[in-house]
């Protein structure tokens, strides 16, 4: 940090140095020759820069000779100009067709393709403007609230799942969209979800790793893309742009807190959210960089578990403590003007305390002499994942590009549980327990050649590349205290969460090959098309072939038609085929051991459980844009038919007359199992529409977009030793859990107005209905809800920015239902909007 800080020094003193050198003066104008007031004047590979004022005017002392200015400004396109010997220079920005309208390269080979200009629909999220503009601080819920078909929720009381949010695109799984980084493959968490509304069953990408400070934008392709891109991605892509910047930097400070509603205390605020950042560029080689982001992020505790419910089952219900801390670089540097080398390195530490289910003092798992009021037991973690890219790009004759890269990256998640005990020991139990966990590794080998035709028809892109990746999964035992049965008319196990067992401990390894080939036409100015070809061999599933065709029309000058269909496919991830483990269920408020049996263990042998095969999907799509001004209109319908999906089964128990025998034998009470049982279809549409116009010194934005998304079963299947049981391979709350991974409905509608040195978000976010199985069987039903978010920024001059707001202004909460029969024993399921109420927040921000 000292280092850094003398950097400036010299900065500085070399600026004053050089003051006398050449003064530059103009005026900043848009296209309409309407000063513009506030924007962005810098001297490249400097920290010097200005902003114009209220009348377009700028004065910038240049410290270099021939230097280069950019001149910027929110919703214009930026401008690099050379000086030479004039030192009054105007500048005309000239105006982005909209927020919408943003150059992407997720999803396409052609870098001059913008998002309303591809062949399948993209979104293009500026973080830096999402992230200062309202109170959420992971990136998670910022994409929430941002994008409708993105959905994730908190879970209280779900185990692994309270420390990191499961998150899913269409409704579909989380382990169904895949993740990259600059382009490229990001691995996956090791936790696997069992509990809550989302994602049970599956394995995910942990988003919360990665930095919302050291993000540029996000781009999310919301198509299949399984051909281009590999195993995962049947509901689309999410590809994460890291920051690039030079010779600049930002602190940002941010707190927040919720009003504490429905609390056994009198506390009047809870879930106080600390972060700050930093974020800084230098400039290395003549086109390169080395930019450097760290982060610490707190989290207190929410709690909501007293609704007025005489019978409640959980004295503490809400979010998880969080400490996450991360670093991350991502770097570029030129080793001549035709290749370069390229890494990204990324670590990240969290740990995590969340609350199980409450063991009142009567409780028969509970020790009155330890515990005279009971206790509530908690699940900590220690989570650490990290990501590694190096990699090298060659370009040959302008249009031969060649790409070599390698990725390594793993999670790794122990369990603590605290405040518990192991009934069975007696008063010679711990109360501390170390209860063992699990890791993933993933190393991921890449090379490309792209050979670009412009003199092909209107303009041609040729790609082919192959891939090597080798995947690992390991379950790691804790200690005997907190699993082994002591007593055996006792509960054994540290209460909270039993540790995983010898028994339970696995290695495993696979490996994938891959090879494809993507071609991109532009037949003629208004008609493109595209194809992508790949095949994946897995050393544990064999080989499998997908395609992809694309195409997009421009029928009028404004108006084009898109259109796309493809073939995909996942593999079932190594911890569904392996994980194994014994954990403690509540139904209807009683405790229930079940076992969770692997795929290939001697359980499911036993019962005729299948062994594990890919998922297939065919994905259609067709839309329509329009582009005019201010004023973009996207509309994107779309089909996604799954086969084969991999799902956690409902309970089998040891009284059941065909296999309860077999269970007895077995020595299991009840057992659930990861099996290829059900096939969907999942059917929406999205709208999204932009319109920005400019008045005088006011610009006003407003962006609303729309997800409509239906999930349908179409079968289940069993196999011969339990058919007729499909009620309970796949029962009906299994069935609306799957269903209503998203809301039917579900739309954020934001308006921003730019006054000066002001800035004012409003955004409304439509929840629609959600209908829940209860452990009765009997339904749940969560009506609308649309909660209201306000912010205001205040940007005293281009390096001090202050941000004060309030989401969920009128206190929102999904509808209060009956602890006994919710999933996680609290007065909500994981739905909506959440369960934390109205948040109060402050954002303060130090450009440099």
């Amino acid at each position: 940090m000292k280092n850094i800080f003398f950097l400036f020094s010299l900065l500085a003193l070399f600026s004053l140095d050089a003051a006398a050198q050449q003064i530059i003066t103009g005026k900043i104008y848009d296209g309409k020759a309407r000063p513009i007031y506030g924007a962005s004047i810098i001297e490249l590979t400097t920290t010097n820069g200005t902003q114009s004022d209220i009348y377009g005017n700028y004065t910038l002392t240049v410290t270099q000779q021939s230097p280069t200015i950019r001149v910027s400004y929110l919703g214009y396109k930026t401008r690099d100009i050379l000086i030479t010997d004039k030192l009054m220079i105007d500048v005309v920005l000239e105006d982005f067709e909209t927020n919408l309208d943003e150059v992407a390269i997720l999803g396409t080979r052609n870098k001059n393709r913008t998002s309303t200009q591809s062949m399948a629909p993209i979104d293009v999220i500026d973080i830096k403007e999402l992230s200062n503009r309202n109170g959420q601080l992971d990136l998670n819920q910022m994409l929430n609230i941002t994008a409708p078909s993105f959905n994730s929720n908190r879970q209280s009381g779900s185990d692994g799942a309270d420390h990191i949010d499961p998150a899913s695109l269409r409704g579909l799984g989380p382990d169904q969209t895949l993740v990259l980084i600059n382009g490229k493959r990001q691995h996956q968490s090791s936790l696997i979800n069992l509990y809550g509304s989302r994602g049970r069953g599956n394995t995910g990408t942990d988003l919360n790793t990665i930095p919302a400070a050291a993000i540029e934008r996000i781009e999310i392709l919301r198509d299949g893309a399984a051909a281009q891109y590999g195993s995962d991605a049947i509901a689309g892509v999410i590809n994460i742009i890291l920051k690039n910047n030079v010779n600049e930097g930002a602190l940002n400070f941010n707190a927040g807190a919720h009003q504490a509603k429905y609390r056994f205390d009198d506390k009047k605020i809870d879930g106080m959210n600390y972060n700050v950042n930093f974020n800084y560029g230098i400039k290395v080689t003549d086109d390169g960089y080395l930019n450097l982001t760290v982060d610490r992020n707190s989290r207190d505790h929410t709690n909501r578990a007293n609704t007025g419910y005489t019978e409640y089952y959980r004295r503490q219900y809400g979010d998880a403590a969080i400490v996450n801390t991360s670093i991350y670089l991502n770097s570029k540097i030129e080793i001549n003007k035709n290749l370069y080398v390229y890494g990204v390195g990324g670590y990240n530490k969290r740990n995590g305390e969340a609350y199980a289910w409450t063991r009142f003092a009567d409780d028969d798992r509970n020790i009155a002499a330890i515990y005279p009021n009971g206790f509530d037991p908690l699940i900590t973690s220690k989570i650490e994942d990290y990501t590694i890219t190096i990699g090298a790009k060659a370009t040959i004759n302008k249009n031969n590009v060649f790409d070599f890269s390698h990725n390594a990256g793993g999670n790794t998640f122990m369990y603590t549980v605290a405040n518990s005990l192991n009934r069975s020991l007696d008063l010679k139990t711990p109360t501390t327990f170390d209860a063992g966990g699990y890791n993933l590794h993933q190393n991921t080998s890449n090379a490309s050649f792209t050979h670009y035709m412009p003199n092909l028809f209107k303009g041609s892109s040729f790609e082919v590349g192959g891939e090597y990746r080798l995947e690992s999964y390991e379950i790691i035992a804790g200690q005997i205290e907190s699993y082994k049965t002591y007593i055996d008319t006792l509960p054994p196990g540290s209460q909270g969460f039993p540790g995983f067992q010898p028994s339970d401990e696995v290695q495993a390894t696979r490996d994938n090959k891959s090879v494809y080939a993507d071609l991109e036409i532009d037949v003629t100015k208004k008609w493109s098309i595209g194809a992508a070809l790949r095949n994946e061999n897995y050393s544990d599933f064999g080989s499998i072939l997908n395609w992809k065709l694309s195409t997009r029309y421009q029928i009028l000058k404004n108006v084009a038609i898109r259109s796309t269909v493809s073939t995909g496919f996942r593999a079932p991830s190594l911890a569904q085929k392996y994980f194994n483990s014994t954990i403690t269920n509540f139904e209807l408020g009683q405790a229930v051991e079940v076992l969770i049996a692997s795929n290939n263990g001697q359980v499911a042998e036993a019962l005729g459980i299948p062994k594990l095969k890919e998922e297939t999907s065919k994905n259609y799509s067709v839309g329509f844009t329009y582009n005019k001004g201010g004023f973009s209109f996207t509309a994107d319908a779309y089909q996604i038919e799954i086969k084969d999906r991999v799902v956690l089964t409902g309970a089998f128990t040891s009284d059941d007359p065909i296999i309860g025998d077999t269970l007895v034998a077995l020595n299991v009470g009840q057992a659930q199992f990861f099996t290829n049982a059900v096939n969907t279809t999942t059917q929406g549409l999205d709208v999204i529409a932009s319109y920005t116009r400019r008045f005088k010194l006011t610009r006003v934005s407003l962006i609303a977009a729309i997800n409509f998304n239906k999930l349908t079963i179409n079968d289940v299947f069993t196999n011969d030793k339990l058919k007729g049981k499909e009620d309970t391979y796949f029962d009906i709350r299994e069935r609306n859990f799957l269903i209503m991974s998203a809301p039917p409905i579900k739309s954020s509608s934001t308006l921003n107005i730019e006054h000066k040195k002001w800035n004012y978000n409003l955004r409304a976010t439509y929840y629609g209905e959600v209908r829940l199985a209860r452990w009765d069987n009997g339904l749940d039903v969560y009506t609308a809800k649309v909660p209201i978010d306000l912010s205001t920024t205040y940007a005293a001059n281009k390096n001090i920015q202050l941000t004060v707001g309030i989401n969920n202004i009128f206190d929102l909460y999904p509808d209060i239902k009956d602890p006994a029969y919710t999933e996680g024993g609290g007065a909500w399921d994981a739905v909506q909007m959440g369960t934390n109420g109205r948040l109060g927040f402050v954002k303060f921000r130090l450009n440099f």
